[in-house]
């Protein structure tokens, strides 16, 4: 199989249902973010920890099936969705690493480790993934389910950075005003 096609090079693309969109087009826009998202966090793999790696892992997945919802304008279809259930896995391991830290005072600053710096910054893209879905979710219907993960998901990043910055020995900083 041939990964060039040319069948962009007019800056058209195709959705699942084979329909040609502009590649500017709010659904392109959202799973493109998705897959953004997607690529920081396997330059966050391996993080040095075997536990957040894992559930990196299986984020990685989960915006996999994202990104292919999104492409779909089909709601209705047997494509991959996203459900409540993953949102629901994402909050108990937030609540598993909660048991490791220490309250949150305050805002943090950004950074840390190496790991945990790369987890903010993919946090920070979650974000915008989310902002892009929402925008599409106000043109056209779209998985609810799946604009509720990209929420919950840049919170997990934000505590997997917290966590991963503890065991690298990290403080947290917070901003002077």
């Amino acid at each position: 199989m041939k990964i060039y096609t040319g069948r962009g090079d007019e800056g058209m693309t195709d959705l699942r249902n084979m329909d040609r969109v502009s590649k500017t087009d709010a659904r392109i826009e959202a799973y493109g973010t998705v897959d953004e998202a997607n690529a920081l966090l396997g330059v966050v793999r391996p993080s040095g920890h075997d536990d957040v790696d894992e559930r990196l892992k299986a984020i990685q997945n989960h915006l996999h099936v994202i990104q292919a919802d999104f492409a779909d304008p089909e709601t209705d279809s047997d494509g991959p969705r996203i459900g409540e259930e993953e949102s629901e896995r994402l909050e108990a391991w937030m609540d598993e690493c909660d048991e490791e830290l220490d309250p949150l005072q305050s805002f943090i600053l950004p950074g840390g480790s190496e790991a945990g710096a790369k987890l903010h910054h993919a946090r920070a893209v979650v974000r915008r993934a989310e902002r892009r879905a929402v925008a599409l979710a106000a043109e056209e219907p779209v998985n609810e389910h799946a604009v509720t993960y990209l929420n919950r998901l840049s919170d997990a990043l934000f505590v997997f950075a917290r966590l991963v910055n503890k065991r690298d020995g990290e403080r947290e900083e917070a901003p002077t005003y």
